[in-house]
C-alpha cells in the first residue's frame, strides 16, 4: 500500500494500533516456518466446530470444506462433478441413486488408525456418515437433508467396497444439491467413537488439507495432506500450497488494515468504514488500490428481502394482510438506488422474481417483479385509506447490520403516505421472533443451501413452517405446482414449473425483494487461481502463492 495512503488510515484509525500489536505478537507465535507457502485468512465470526454434521453456516462450512469431500461437488459454475463417486445412475422410478465409488481414497492420518496411518475410504464410511446426521443422538442441525426423504427402512445401503445406494421414500429433483452439502461429507467411524462429541476439534476427512492445530477463539492451522488423491488436468497433485492459517480477529476494521499490510491473503467482503474509501459507487475499486490488491465480484445466490406474515390470527398488523399495501411497498421505494448508495453497487436490484440471478429459473422477462413507481404505490396505499381508514403506523423489525437498508425504505415509503417505523432488535431475537411466527414485517436474508431455485421457493410452500416458510405463506396452486416440480423429469418443464411459482409470490406480495447479491473477495496480488462458486465455498487446493 502506498505509505502515504497508509498513514492516512493510521492517523484515522489509531485506537486500532494498539490491538495490530498485539496481533503482530500473536500471529509470530503462531505462525508457520517463512520459507513455506501458507494461505491466510481471517474470520471475524469464529468457528464453533470442525464436525461436517455440525456445518450449519458459512464460517464452519470453510473449513469443512477444507478437511472433507462428498460424493460430488459443484464447480464454480454451477455444474455438479464427481469427487469421491466417480459415476452415479438414477433408477427408472427415480427413487434409487447408486454411486461407484473411488479405490484410491484414504483418510488423514490419525492415532486411532492401526500405526496411525490413514486408512482407505469404502462405503461403509458413506453409509455410517448419512445414518449419523439422521441419529438423534447425533443432534445434527443438518438432519433434514435426509428427514422424509429417504427411505424408513434401508435408506443407505453398502452393495460392496465401492458401490453404495441411497433409497427414496419418493422422487426429489433437488437430491444431488443435498448431496453436495457439508453436512454430507464422509467421515471415518472409529475416529468420530474415540472422541464422541469432541470429534468436533479432533476432525479426521479425506481433503486436500489435514488438521493441526487450533487454539480457540485465535487460530486454527492446517497443513498440506500429502497423500491426496485429486490431481490437476496436468497431472500434478493437489493442493499446491504448505497450509493455511486461519485467525479470528473480531473486527472487520482490524482484518482491512492486517490485510493492506499484507498480513493477510485473503479478505470477504470489507467493513463499511472503510468502503467508500475503497470502492466507487460502481463497485470497483478505486485508482489509489488498483494494482495493490485484487477485487473478484460475481453472483452470490443470496437475497435479501422483507417479510410479511401471512396469517390472520397471528399478524395484529392487520394493514399488511392487504394485497395492495403489500404491492404498494414493493412499488415504493428505489431499489437502484439503494444498491448503488448504500451497497456501492454490490449486487443487483432485485426487479424480477424471487428466484435470484445465477440459477436456472431466473428470467427477468419471463418473471417481472416490482420497479420503482412511487405513484402505482401511493395509488394503492390511497384506495386501502378510502376503503378502511387511516392507516396505523407499521413497525419494521430488523437488526443493527441491515438498519440503513431498512431506514432507507421507510423513509421512501413515508413519503407517500405508508407510515412505517423501524425498530431494531438484537440478530438472535430477531430470529427466534421470526421463527415463533410473531415477526409481522421483518428484514430477513436466504442464502441457498445448494444451486437449485428449489431452495428458495421451499421458503413459501404452504406446508413447511417457520423455518423456512417465515411468512406462513400458503397458496393451493403454488403449493401443486410445488409438488409437481421435485418430481419432474424433464428440465425445461421444472423450470417453467419454477417460474411459475415465482410469479404467483410477485403477484400476493407475501415478501419484497430486495437485491440479489454478489460475493465480493479482495485479494492479496501474490494469489493465484483462487477459486469460489455461487455460494461462496472457496477452493484452496488449487490456490498457487508466487
Amino acid at each position: 500500500m502506498d505509505p502515504k495512503l497508509m498513514h492516512n488510515f493510521i492517523q484515522k484509525y489509531k485506537s486500532l494500533l494498539l490491538i495490530l500489536f498485539v496481533l503482530h505478537t500473536l500471529c509470530a507465535c503462531t505462525s508457520f516456518h517463512n520459507d513455506k507457502k501458507i494461505f491466510r485468512l481471517n474470520q471475524v465470526q469464529g468457528v464453533e466446530s470442525l464436525d461436517p454434521a455440525f456445518a450449519k453456516n458459512l464460517n464452519i462450512m470453510w473449513h469443512v470444506h477444507t478437511l472433507y469431500n462428498r460424493l460430488i461437488e459443484y464447480d464454480e459454475n454451477r455444474q455438479v462433478r464427481p469427487s469421491l463417486a466417480t459415476s452415479w445412475q438414477l433408477s427408472a422410478d427415480r427413487k434409487t441413486y447408486t454411486f461407484h465409488l473411488r479405490s484410491d481414497v484414504f483418510f488423514h492420518d490419525s492415532e486411532v488408525f492401526p500405526n496411525g496411518k490413514g486408512r482407505r475410504m469404502t462405503s461403509k464410511d458413506v453409509v455410517y456418515s448419512f445414518d449419523r446426521i439422521l441419529d438423534e443422538k447425533t443432534a445434527s442441525p443438518g438432519a433434514w437433508i435426509f428427514h422424509d426423504r429417504v427411505d424408513t427402512i434401508a435408506p443407505f445401503v453398502a452393495i460392496d467396497d465401492t458401490t453404495f445406494q441411497l433409497n427414496m421414500l419418493r422422487p426429489f429433483n433437488p437430491m444431488l444439491g443435498i448431496l453436495s452439502m457439508q453436512y454430507a461429507s464422509i467421515v471415518p467411524q472409529e475416529v468420530v467413537e474415540k472422541w464422541g462429541k469432541d470429534f468436533r476439534a479432533h476432525p479426521c476427512g479425506t481433503g486436500a488439507f489435514v488438521f493441526q492445530d487450533w487454539e480457540e477463539g485465535v487460530v486454527i492451522t492446517y497443513r498440506k495432506n500429502e497423500h491426496y488423491w485429486e490431481k490437476d488436468s496436468a497431472g500434478n497433485s493437489l493442493p499446491y500450497m504448505d497450509g493455511i492459517k486461519a485467525t479470528f480477529i473480531d473486527s472487520k476494521a482490524t482484518e482491512f488494515l492486517l490485510f493492506m499490510q499484507g498480513d493477510l491473503d485473503f479478505m470477504n467482503g470489507i467493513d463499511v468504514s472503510f468502503k467508500d474509501q475503497v470502492l466507487t459507487k460502481n463497485g470497483t475499486l478505486k485508482p489509489d488500490f488498483q494494482g495493490k490488491i485484487a477485487l473478484q465480484k460475481h453472483a452470490y445466490l443470496n437475497v435479501e428481502y422483507l417479510g410479511i406474515l401471512q396469517i390472520d390470527s397471528l399478524n395484529p398488523q392487520k394493514t399488511l394482510l392487504q394485497k395492495k399495501i403489500r404491492q404498494a411497498i414493493n412499488y415504493g421505494f428505489d431499489r437502484k438506488k439503494l444498491v448503488t448508495y448504500l451497497r456501492n453497487n454490490i449486487g443487483v436490484a432485485a426487479n424480477a422474481g424471487f428466484i435470484p440471478i445465477g440459477l436456472p429459473g431466473f428470467d427477468s422477462t419471463l418473471v417481472k417483479g416490482y420497479t420503482f413507481q412511487p405513484e402505482k404505490a401511493r395509488q394503492l396505499i390511497d384506495e386501502v385509506k378510502k376503503e378502511f381508514g387511516q392507516i396505523p403506523t407499521i413497525t419494521l423489525l430488523s437488526n443493527d447490520n441491515y438498519s440503513d437498508r431498512c431506514n432507507f425504505i421507510a423513509s421512501q415509503l413515508n413519503s407517500l403516505g405508508l407510515p412505517i417505523q423501524v425498530e431494531i432488535m438484537q440478530p438472535s431475537l430477531l430470529r427466534e421472533q421470526m421463527s415463533l411466527s410473531k415477526a409481522s414485517f421483518f428484514w430477513g436474508t436466504w442464502i441457498a443451501d445448494y444451486p437449485d431455485a428449489e431452495s428458495y421457493l421451499t421458503m413459501f410452500y404452504g406446508k413447511n413452517t417457520a423455518p423456512p416458510n417465515y411468512t406462513r405463506f400458503k397458496n393451493e396452486t403454488y403449493d401443486r405446482l410445488y409438488e409437481q416440480c421435485l418430481e419432474e423429469a424433464d428440465e425445461q418443464k421444472k423450470i417453467a414449473l419454477y417460474q411459475q411459482m415465482d410469479r404467483i409470490i410477485i403477484e400476493e406480495a407475501p415478501c419484497v425483494p430486495l437485491f440479489y447479491d454478489e460475493v465480493m473477495h479482495f485479494l492479496n496480488k501474490r494469489v493465484r487461481n483462487f477459486k469460489t462458486n455461487s455460494l461462496n465455498m472457496i477452493e484452496l487446493k488449487s490456490v498457487q502463492l508466487k
